[in-house]
């Protein structure tokens, strides 16, 4: 619903695609694409998918009609599987709302090609982070690496909390994932659901979590935060986001 209405989040967003570099090409790792190996998109006019039901109208009549990147998903491939992460599947899919809710405010005129690669959320976190690692020479390579979930994404408690001040065991939770961000410590952010207070109740399931490892990966251990959200709270959800360059 954010796409529909300006609001912090959307702000950030907005100031990110006048703040950073002008990218060469996107890669987006969305919550919303899971499949059984790691794969990659290349259609060169990748549809607008909405992949949710019971909304508005207006939000289904939104578009991002933007190129694809078929040479970035066969460059992010051939790094997965040359570190052993693969095979990598090739096929046509089109841009589901994780990717262009952010993308239609960075960057409006859809002029930048863009890419999808899929999560594998039975790997786990580990996982994502040695994705993460292998693609890292694309970052060097003017390509930007986008990972939207959610730093917290609890829907059937979302359907029961009430508005107002957000439940202790979410920002909690949160408070630690910024901490553990900002601090570069990587190994307790991937060994999360041992470490991190509330884990499973703000990820019952954690496809919502596992773009932010693909991102961590990809900026190395020296990566440094350079831009940061200390984002809206919506009843069970948290939405924060944090721009990281390789060092």
């Amino acid at each position: 619903m954010m796409s529909l209405a300006e609001c912090p989040t959307t702000r950030f967003f907005s100031e990110l695609g006048t703040l950073l570099p002008r990218p060469r090409a996107i890669l987006a790792v969305s919550a919303h694409w899971e499949t059984d190996v790691p794969a990659a998109s290349v259609s060169t006019q990748p549809e607008t998918i909405h992949d949710f039901y019971g909304f508005p109208e207006p939000l289904y009549q939104l578009r991002y009609p933007a190129p694809g990147a078929p040479d970035v998903a066969r460059r992010a491939a051939a790094l997965i599987d040359a570190a052993g992460l693969g095979p990598t599947a090739l096929g046509e899919r089109g841009l589901d709302h994780g990717a262009w809710t952010p993308l239609r405010f960075m960057y409006p005129a859809h002029d930048i090609p863009v890419t999808q690669l899929a999560l594998q959320s039975q790997r786990g976190a580990r996982h994502h982070y040695a994705i993460g690692r292998a693609l890292a020479p694309l970052a060097d390579e003017g390509v930007l690496i986008l990972g939207s979930g959610g730093i917290s994404h609890n829907l059937r408690e979302w359907r029961t909390v009430a508005q107002g001040a957000p439940p202790a065991w979410m920002t909690d939770f949160v408070a630690w994932v910024r901490d553990r961000i900002e601090a570069g410590d990587h190994a307790a952010l991937i060994d999360y659901v041992r470490q991190a207070p509330h884990a499973a109740r703000n990820h019952p399931t954690d496809e919502h979590f596992l773009p932010l490892f693909v991102a961590l990966g990809a900026a190395g251990d020296a990566g440094r935060i350079t831009h940061e959200l200390r984002g809206e709270t919506d009843r069970a959800m948290s939405f924060d986001g944090f721009v990281l360059a390789r060092a």
